[in-house]
């Protein structure tokens, strides 16, 4: 069972942080709307998410997107529409990949021949026997995975077929089961602040793709993140291009899970925290050089130094939660732009976070 955590006020505020993370300059390179996946490329990164489940041959702004900036596309995961919400999703992924700092955690390698789709499954699999499973979404083979190792599964799916459960039906069996297993692509269908809530109680894992690599997902309750890594950038063109679906798992990514706990959770942060005011004192650096050799104009990095700020002010505002919950006991390193503040009485320190451009 999961700890006890504060809880986001809205599920607006879910999408903040993502778009915090996935602001920036950087310009779209490439977008492919695939049949069962959306990748979004920029110079730096690429970013997946799952494709809607249907088609449409009305989409006004097909063959524009390539060469606008990634946080216009990415403020789409805000959108209703489905295929501008997984192109935002994709877009946030992009960014959220370039930061290229992963928690620790597992690789699952792909093995020839075998389902590996459900690699987060078969990973977790001594833990799950005799357990109460709900699963959001369906994954293909898994039906016969449940058969073969006397699983007590239940799928909810949004287009139901077999023995799977409308997606409404969350409500009454998510508070019920131990484990719960919920796809990413909730993010971009905008069911995932619900899901994650009603699954509070159980050992929860938020997996796929679409997954973004983020440590404020242990404030939803989160207790896993079973993302993938990129292992074939051509091999996942030409996959998704070519309307691959599982066969993404074979050859073009991996994926990897990461215990996110608080002190995973804390650890991760910390690591992420250190690489922005790294960033950030780097470009505050060249905006000094720039002004003092005389520059009128505007410093030609500014956008990314304000949005690296922000990511800054997100992950110290992350980090000082967890330390509310858990302070540490030893010494604490923090961003530049945190400083450590004695709580009277406790004998322990807390970040006090101040930020300045």
């Amino acid at each position: 069972m999961t700890q006890s955590r504060a809880r986001v006020a809205k599920p607006h505020e879910f999408y903040d942080l993502l778009l915090d993370y996935a602001a920036g300059p950087d310009a779209i390179t490439a977008v492919c709307l695939g049949l069962v996946w959306t990748y979004c490329e920029t110079e730096a990164s690429l970013g997946l998410a799952m494709s809607p489940g249907s088609a449409t041959r009305t989409l006004p702004w097909a063959g524009t997107l390539r060469g606008r900036p990634l946080v216009e596309l990415a403020a789409w995961v805000r959108e209703f529409d489905p295929f501008k919400a997984v192109i935002g999703m994709a877009a946030i992924n992009a960014g959220v990949n370039s930061r290229d700092r992963l928690p620790l955690g597992t690789r699952l390698e792909p093995e020839p021949g075998a389902n590996n789709n459900l690699a987060v499954f078969a990973h977790f699999l001594p833990q799950l026997t005799g357990k109460r499973i709900a699963v959001i979404g369906r994954y293909p083979g898994l039906e016969q995975f449940a058969e073969t190792h006397d699983l007590n599964l239940t799928v909810l799916e949004r287009q139901p077929t077999g023995a799977d459960l409308p997606d409404a039906a969350c409500e009454y069996v998510l508070g019920d089961s131990d484990w719960v297993f919920i796809t990413a692509s909730s993010i971009a269908n905008k069911t995932f602040p619900r899901l994650a809530e009603l699954a509070r109680d159980a050992v929860s894992v938020l997996m796929g793709p679409t997954t973004p690599w983020l440590p404020e997902f242990y404030h939803f309750g989160i207790d896993y993140l079973a993302g993938v890594e990129l292992v074939d950038e051509e091999s996942l063109r030409a996959t998704v291009a070519e309307g691959g679906g599982v066969r993404l798992f074979d050859r073009s990514v991996r994926y990897r899970v990461a215990p996110i706990g608080i002190d995973a959770s804390k650890s991760w942060a910390r690591s992420l925290i250190a690489a922005a005011a790294q960033e950030r004192e780097t470009l505050k650096e060249a905006m000094e050089q720039w002004y003092a050799s005389g520059n009128q104009r505007r410093f030609p990095e500014h956008a990314r130094l304000e949005t690296t700020t922000q990511r800054l002010s997100r992950l110290d505002t992350c980090f000082k939660r967890m330390w509310d919950e858990k302070p540490d006991t030893d010494t604490v390193f923090l961003s530049s732009s945190t400083r450590v503040q004695r709580v009277p009485g406790s004998g322990e320190s807390a970040p006090e976070e101040r930020h300045q451009l």
